[in-house]
């Protein structure tokens, strides 16, 4: 008995002493223009753990997985308005409204987002802070689902993404903008009488990088993200489901490199006028190659603020902790009221932190409504991450 007691206080201190010093770590997180297009536009979504690239299929589903439109079950499904409140960020907000419509087995959709948020820190293409500004964004989307036999569906999506935004640096545009591009498949198909299997995966968000310039060198990636998941549909009873789902999603944006710097804190320059780097691999690079960068790029290294130096934890592990990851659970009762509730985690390496989610739907005829509500906390892991911030989020649709 007093062995067991000692190796209980031993692995209480060991517990104690791993989460003071990884607070003192630095999160290395990546930085990416028109980071709005990350943020879950809806209510349903945000409350099964921001995930939705398997679900079964909705209006929203050209954020998550366009091919999905092709299974819808309505001919016709429109948002009227969908608005998001950012508890914590008054002057936060995002609307968003869309359009789908069945033509055989194909499916038309359109999307436009317009996202009004709070200031937003400007970093160069090796992560030098510029400043903090308030921009204007907005992103207008068409998408084309197409439905190969009973199981299986594919679909691409075209879309425009804006900003304007005034700055004081000397030189910097106010406006740019980028074209980008989806592909995704879904994939569906009953196993047995009592459950249904889903698939999903979709990149979302391929295109040209956007200028906070006019100077050359000074262009950022646009959010392009990988998402994969699953999703097993339970029939209890012909209008009672419970419905679970798993998801994984990272960005294919090459990974800040570590730059060289000397005594005073100054970046160090090669003769050509580019940063040396310490650790990490250069991510000035083209669209494609950073995409495929994005899998093996990351410096291994972080800043340890107790020690002042940089810390060896391991590119296959800071690999590892881009990739973020959703559960969601919902249970449809009688196909008029919905009960979810989902959990997501972003490794704090990455600046990320865990959220807890839950949220409630009702649907009669062509009306519905969905809310949910976001509570994210600390990992109690990494400098720089924040916790205690709270989402309320609601929309509405029509579907007939």
């Amino acid at each position: 008995m007093k062995t067991k007691r000692i190796l209980f206080a031993a692995l209480l201190l060991l517990g104690a002493s791993l989460s003071s010093h990884a607070q003192t770590l630095q999160a290395n997180y990546i930085t990416t223009a028109m980071p709005f297009l990350t943020n879950t536009p809806d209510a349903r979504g945000a409350a099964l753990g921001f995930s939705g690239v398997a679900t079964s299929p909705d209006a929203f589903s050209m954020f998550y997985n366009p091919a999905k439109y092709a299974f819808m079950s309505n001919d016709h499904t429109m948002i009227a308005s969908g608005f998001n409140s950012f508890s914590t960020f008054p002057d936060r907000y995002m609307l968003y409204d869309a359009f789908a419509q069945r033509i055989g087995n194909s499916v038309i959709a359109a999307t436009a987002r317009y996202h009004r948020c709070s200031d937003v820190v400007l970093y160069d293409a090796y992560h030098q802070n510029l400043g903090s500004y308030k921009p204007l964004e907005f992103a207008v989307d068409v998408a084309y689902s197409y439905r190969f036999g009973d199981y299986l569906s594919a679909g691409v999506a075209g879309r425009f993404i804006h900003y304007a935004m005034n700055t004081n640096l000397p030189g910097y545009d106010a406006k740019s903008s980028s074209i980008a591009c989806d592909v995704s498949v879904y994939y569906k198909r009953p196993l047995g009488n009592l459950v249904d299997m889903s698939l999903g995966a979709a990149i979302t968000n391929i295109g040209t990088k956007m200028s906070y310039s006019y100077a050359e060198g000074h262009k950022d990636f646009i959010p392009t993200t990988l998402r994969l998941g699953s999703g097993f549909k339970f029939n209890f009873h012909p209008k009672n489901t419970l419905a679970v789902n798993l998801e994984f999603n990272k960005l294919m944006v090459p990974t800040p490199p570590i730059i060289a710097k000397d005594d005073t804190g100054n970046p160090l320059y090669n003769e050509d006028g580019s940063y040396q780097l310490l650790y990490g691999m250069d991510n000035n690079v083209s669209v494609f190659r950073g995409m495929f960068q994005s899998f093996y790029d990351a410096p291994g290294y972080v800043m340890n603020y107790a020690t002042g130096d940089y810390e060896h934890v391991g590119s296959f592990y800071e690999e590892l902790c881009e990739v973020n990851t959703g559960i969601g659970i919902e249970y449809n009762l009688a196909d008029h009221f919905f009960v979810r509730t989902g959990y997501y985690h972003a490794p704090a390496l990455k600046g990320g932190m865990d959220c807890l989610t839950e949220g409630l739907g009702m649907k009669f005829g062509i009306f519905g409504m969905d809310l949910s509500y976001s509570w994210y906390y600390k990992t109690g892991v990494v400098v720089n991450s924040q916790f205690g911030r709270s989402r309320l989020r609601w929309d509405m649709y029509f579907a007939f």
